[in-house]
């Protein structure tokens, strides 16, 4: 079994998916209010980034937890309607050069992965049309049909993104010699080195230079 491992955000997507939620909520004709929760919370932890006080990673984890707590027992059905919106939004800017990868490696008989730090139903909603056969995410924790955010998130991000992808393939004979991996950033490193065919997508400058010095494939 052979596997093409696609990053979300600036790889299939060519912009970054937590802009977005943060203008749409910002930007929401009902739901507007709730954003004000929201800024106030990450805040904090944004200026000790900017300060070089505070991880990336850690920030990022808790903007993504931040999100969803302004959502605290909101309705699961009602948080779909919210990302299809965002979805519409999304589609228009996917990356037509890796559309084109991801129909040559179905027409191959490859097995598709999308794996993200993107909230899983929203990557669901996004994707709805693409042939893509497993999707990794971060997941919403949910209580009787309702958002749960005290119960904390697990948000895949860089080596966690490996550790999903191999508890997903566990069990499974994969020829990763010739597999595929697709990534923008130097965090997506660990899930590129997986697999015997590593793509670099729009590069940031730290992957950029790994892959030419590895000589991996460019877009």
């Amino acid at each position: 079994m052979r596997v093409a491992i696609f990053d979300f955000d600036g790889t299939l997507y060519a912009k970054e998916t937590f802009q977005l939620l943060m203008d749409h909520l910002k930007k929401h004709p009902d739901y507007h209010t709730k954003y004000n929760r929201f800024f106030r919370s990450m805040l904090p932890p944004y200026i000790g980034y900017k300060l070089k006080v505070y991880p990336e990673k850690k920030m990022k984890d808790r903007s993504m937890q931040f999100y969803l707590d302004a959502f605290d027992q909101f309705p699961t059905k009602h948080l779909d309607i919210y990302f299809e919106e965002i979805a519409d939004k999304m589609r228009k800017d996917f990356n037509p050069l890796v559309l084109s990868k991801i129909k040559q490696h179905v027409a191959d008989g490859v097995h598709i992965m999308l794996v993200s730090g993107a909230y899983t139903p929203l990557l669901h909603s996004v994707t709805k049309e693409l042939p893509i056969d497993t999707i990794i995410g971060t997941d919403i924790p949910v209580k009787k049909q309702l958002i749960d955010s005290k119960t904390p998130i697990f948000h895949v991000h860089g080596l966690k993104k490996n550790e999903k992808i191999l508890s997903y393939l566990s069990g499974k004979e994969i020829d990763w010699s010739n597999s595929f991996a697709y990534g923008d950033s130097y965090s997506d490193l660990s899930v590129l080195e997986l697999v015997g065919n590593p793509v670099a997508v729009q590069p940031d400058s730290k992957l950029k230079s790994i892959a030419e010095e590895r000589m991996w494939q460019i877009i």
